[in-house]
């Protein structure tokens, strides 16, 4: 079977508050975790991180370098490091929410379960945790 290709984005606020959605859809439902989605036929991974961003959490970002990728399941995630340049936050497309979190926020989501599997775990191996 071959992966889904899947692209992700690490916006980081001038704060340092890292941008989470929670998933709205499967896989992983109602669990917190970068916004991203599907590369789409025909699609580069920075055409796809532009519009999985927009369509999850309206902000139009520019797409940075890549800083790692995983499997989980049948997906292959390339996450790209993104700089917002516009946009307004709202939760869109199959996000049921989208927000800036601060490190303690996370920590929070991190003990109790709200976040995707190993995504801190993943996020601290790459040093892209909330600043602050």
């Amino acid at each position: 079977m071959t992966a889904v290709r899947c692209v992700g984005g690490i916006a980081h606020d001038t704060g340092g508050r890292l941008l989470l959605v929670l998933r709205g859809r499967e896989p992983s439902a109602g669990l917190w975790s970068l916004p991203g989605g599907r590369v789409e036929a025909g699609e580069s991974d920075a055409e796809a991180v532009v519009r999985e961003l927009h369509e999850e959490t309206g902000l139009r970002v520019q797409p940075g370098e890549l800083v790692g990728s995983v499997v989980r399941g049948a997906y292959e995630i390339f996450d790209y490091t993104c700089l917002v340049i516009g946009g307004v936050l709202r939760a869109g497309d199959d996000a049921a929410d989208a927000r800036w979190v601060d490190a303690g926020d996370f920590d929070a989501m991190s003990r109790s379960g709200a976040l995707v599997p190993l995504l801190d775990e993943t996020l601290a191996g790459w040093d892209a945790l909330p600043r602050r």
